[in-house]
């Protein structure tokens, strides 16, 4: 099985491929190459699979096509402009998440009218393609209203996957992610930063902005269900899915009180100290149109699964970036 990860300089798309180097198999089918394609290199994998790094621009004319040249048979698609960088960057957002997106569902098109070809094509969608107003748990049919330009973006790309999957052109299957925290590293553009900002910082001994209120609710999974939800997706059989392609993971509906409640029962008071409100309006703003909980039971009668408390949450990025320890 040859297995493409767009977007594998992320944080998902280095978790992801570091699971499939793990096993070495996908499905009960062994993995024979790797292309692995972001923005910036990714970085090259210890493995002993062929493995491809490409850094490549998804809005040039030829990116999609030189990525499905090598006709892979599993496609992580999982870049994208986020939340607040599309709402800043209005060409730049529809450029990258929706321009890029036809645009790789059009070569693929391409590539199996030349010759038979019908990949598994893994989108990562999102909660923004709904907005107000909304029921106190949301289904999975609720309409889409999105608020923002990238909810937006999102809610046209489910729409193509699930025609071009209609058609036969492709076996596509989208997951409307939760707010993925704690995520390790630098903080990114994203509207919803903070929530991983405000756990991850003061474990490291270092001050944290909190923009918005404590009573903001919110839908949250950990890195580590994005990868089980990225990779049972790949292997879920999709007659299972009728017409309706897209489909939102379960998580859990958590306010930053209980967020920061969480953070102080695994790291103690001093971590809480180093939490600093300063409101910013475009980032009340914006949040305040984003769901807060979900009915994801389609997706767990499905097999995806995510955790059960905020305290699991922070445990799992204390044991998996910090080596078990908290400054």
């Amino acid at each position: 099985m040859h297995i493409l990860i767009i977007g594998a300089a992320g944080m998902v798309g280095r978790k992801l491929t570091d699971a499939l180097i793990a096993t070495g198999t996908l499905g009960g089918a062994n993995i024979s190459r790797l292309t692995l394609a972001d923005i910036v290199p990714p970085p090259q994998p210890a493995t002993a699979i062929p493995c491809q790094t490409l850094a490549i621009d998804l809005a040039a004319a030829t990116t999609a096509t030189t990525l499905i040249a090598g006709r892979p048979d599993m496609i992580f698609h999982l870049a994208a402009i986020v939340s607040g960088e599309a709402e800043a960057d209005f060409d730049k957002g529809y450029a990258i998440n929706l321009d890029g997106t036809r645009a790789l569902l059009e070569a693929i098109r391409a590539e199996g009218m030349r010759q038979p070809y019908r990949p598994r094509l893994v989108f990562t969608s999102s909660i923004a393609v709904f907005g107000e107003p909304l029921p106190p748990a949301i289904p999975d049919d609720q309409v889409h209203t999105p608020l923002t330009s990238y909810g937006t973006q999102k809610a046209i790309c489910e729409l193509l996957l699930s025609d071009y999957s209609r058609r036969g052109f492709l076996d596509g299957i989208g997951i409307r992610l939760p707010t993925i925290v704690v995520r390790p590293g630098k903080p990114n553009k994203a509207a919803s930063g903070f929530f991983s900002s405000i756990i991850r910082e003061p474990l490291a001994g270092l001050e944290a902005i909190l923009p918005v209120s404590d009573d903001v609710r919110h839908w949250f999974a950990s890195p580590r269900a994005a990868v089980r939800f990225l990779l049972h997706a790949a292997t879920l059989e999709t007659s299972a899915l009728g017409q309706r392609r897209n489909l939102t993971m379960p998580g859990l509906s958590a306010t930053v009180a209980e967020e920061v409640a969480a953070l102080g029962r695994l790291a103690g008071p001093a971590a809480v100290a180093r939490i600093r409100r300063v409101p910013d309006e475009t980032i009340i703003r914006i949040v305040a149109g984003w769901p807060q909980n979900f009915d994801a039971r389609r997706a767990t009668a499905l097999g995806f699964e995510a955790e059960a408390s905020f305290d699991d949450i922070v445990r799992a990025h204390i044991e998996d970036e910090t080596d078990g320890q908290v400054s």
